[in-house]
This record gives structure tokens, C-alpha cells and sequence, in this order.
């Protein structure tokens, strides 16, 4: 059945069901369907409230004759007579008077979804935002308070590591990614936003981290560790070939309790100034200034083809504000 390929919406009035596409609406009852414009649908309640085919025609700027003509369309599509004509008046048969009340809820369900459709509030709405937890350490508070002043934006934050946000952005399962690497697939496009300085964090008893202290404490490992590790590492250290030198000494993909087990002498970490400055025991860390700072960029990755709503970019107005874009 060819209505299947049309783009529809099904409710449901009284015991009918309609499905309704822009132009048309189904109505179903038992095996049968009619397939009716709702053009002509309009025309004919028009002509239902106003009681005079003249003044209708007027109203929505046609000839009398083509308010005739759609009415009469209807009845060959229903098979049935709707107007009882009486020279140039009419009454309402009793198919009319039936099609009259059920086609005035069908049409307003219509003209209310176009509306809804159609608006696009800056202050309403789902907005889905992936990133690294670090980011989010910083940002989602920032969105909840915005939330809290508009609380008909609706704010659903993921943490992941890169790959998933970039992935998630192609396949338009999130609205906004936020990344500490650019992203080649072809569908993502990146912007770099801001940067953010990488820490080496080790236990606070830590004087001097030097390569053969950082060997034999071995490395508490997150979700990006191995990026992390391997950007500040790598500009310090001329013996880092790569993170799986070290021990790995635990793994946490909670970004508040990566510098438990550093705070316990259990290990070291690489993580951005942002998740280290949040953590609550800064007396059981040591941060340490290495000779050459490494910063790590953020980047705002959203689909390329995907024209954005005011609400998404209101949430990015946010983020440009809390990191000075």
C-alpha cells in the first residue's frame, strides 16, 4: 500500500484513526481507508461555519465555484452526500454533520503540530552533549545552572573518550561533542575552542619525578591516559616511547576518583589542570611543573550536514563563556 512510504502521524479522535501527512489524512475503520485533502477538508468547515458559499469563497480567497468544486470531491471520495442543497442554501446531512465534527479535531491536531513544528525556542527542548569527563567536570555544572534558570531546556550529558563522542556525533546520537582531539571522519566537522594545561599528578611525598620515580610508581590509568601520557610525557621525558612502559598500577573511568589511588601512593597520572584543580584532597597530591608545559585542546565537533537548533546553540554560547572561546 503506497501511503506506507508517506511521512505520517497517527492519533486517534473518537474511534477513528487518522494518520495524517501534510497534505491528506487517512481515516480507518475496520479494513477501509479514505484518503482525504485536507484542503478540501478545510474548505468544506469553512464552509460548515460560515453557512454561505460566497462569504467562504471570500474568506479564503477563491471563486465560488471552487469552494463547490472541493466540497463535491469530497462527496464522490466519501460517497455520500454532505449538504443538503436548497437553491443557494444548504443544511448538513447527517454524514455532513458527522465528518464536520470529527474533521474540526483533526484539523486543529494538524495546525497544532505544523505550530510545534515549526518553532524552534532558544530555552526549550532536549540539548544531548558527549565528552571526555574532564570536560564535563568543568562544564556540566555551568549547564545545570542554566537548566535551573530555563527549566524547559532539558540537558543530557554523557562522558566518553574521543572515539565514542566522534562516532556519536556522525551518527546524530548527540547534538554537541566536545574532544581533546580533532576527528577524520568525514562527517564530524571539529573547531578548536580552547586549551587546557596537562599536569603530571604523583602522591604528595614526590619530590623530584624523575624518569626511574615515575618507573617504579607505575601509572593510574583513565580513559584518556594514554593521550594524556603520551603528549606530556613525551615533550619531558626522552626515554617515553609510550604509556605501556609503566605499570599500570589501577584504571578508573570516574574522572572525580582517578587521583584516589594517586592520593594514596598507589601510583601517577597525566589529567588537565580543570580535573585536578576539582579534586577534593589536594594535600594528598603533588602537582609538578615540568620544563616544557603541554596544553591540550578542546574541540567542538557537530555533524556537518546538521543545521543546529537555537537550543544547541545556546548551550554552545554557554561553553564559549565558561572557557572564554
Amino acid at each position: 500500500m503506497f501511503i506506507a512510504s508517506l511521512p505520517v502521524l497517527t492519533i486517534r479522535v473518537g474511534y477513528a484513526q487518522y494518520l495524517i501527512t501534510k497534505n491528506y489524512y487517512f481515516l480507518f475503520k475496520q479494513v477501509h481507508y479514505v484518503m482525504l485533502n485536507t484542503t478540501w477538508l478545510r474548505t468544506y468547515c469553512t464552509l460548515v461555519e460560515v453557512g454561505h458559499f460566497t462569504r467562504t469563497a471570500e474568506r479564503l480567497h477563491m471563486t465560488q465555484s471552487g469552494v463547490s468544486q472541493q466540497v463535491r470531491k469530497l462527496e464522490e471520495q466519501l460517497g455520500v452526500e454532505l449538504l443538503v442543497r436548497r437553491g443557494k442554501g444548504f443544511s448538513l446531512s447527517d454524514a455532513g454533520e458527522r465528518l464536520y465534527n470529527e474533521a474540526r479535531d483533526i484539523l486543529y491536531a494538524l495546525s497544532a503540530l505544523e505550530q510545534r513544528i515549526g518553532e524552534d525556542p532558544p530555552y526549550k527542548g532536549l540539548v544531548r552533549l558527549m565528552s571526555p569527563g574532564s570536560v564535563g567536570l568543568k562544564l556540566y555544572p555551568h549547564l545545570l545552572a542554566l537548566q535551573q534558570q530555563h527549566q524547559e531546556l532539558i540537558i543530557d550529558y554523557r562522558f566518553a573518550p574521543n572515539s565514542d563522542i566522534e562516532h556519536a556525533v556522525a551518527d546524530s546520537k548527540v547534538d554537541i561533542g566536545l574532544m581533546t582531539s580533532c576527528s577524520n571522519l568525514a562527517d564530524v566537522t571539529c573547531q578548536a575552542v580552547a586549551t587546557e594545561p596537562l599536569l603530571l599528578v604523583t602522591p604528595e611525598d614526590v619530590m623530584e619525578p624523575d624518569w626511574k620515580t615515575l618507573m617504579a610508581l607505575g601509572f593510574i590509568d583513565h580513559p584518556d591516559g594514554s593521550h594524556h601520557a603520551g603528549l606530556l610525557l613525551s615533550a619531558n621525558y626522552p626515554e617515553f616511547q609510550h604509556y605501556g612502559q609503566f605499570q599500570k598500577k589501577g584504571f578508573s573511568n570516574q574522572i572525580s576518583l582517578i587521583l584516589e589511588p594517586v592520593s594514596m601512593g598507589l601510583g601517577f597520572t597525566v589529567l588537565p589542570a580543570y580535573a585536578v584543580e576539582a579534586f577534593p584532597k589536594p594535600g594528598r597530591i603533588k602537582v609538578h611543573s615540568l620544563a616544557q608545559p603541554v596544553s591540550e585542546t578542546l574541540y567542538l565537533c557537530l555533524q556537518r550536514r546538521k543545521t543546529l537548533p537555537k537550543r544547541v546553540e545556546t548551550v554552545i554560547s554557554e561553553a564559549k563563556q565558561l572557557w572564554s572561546f
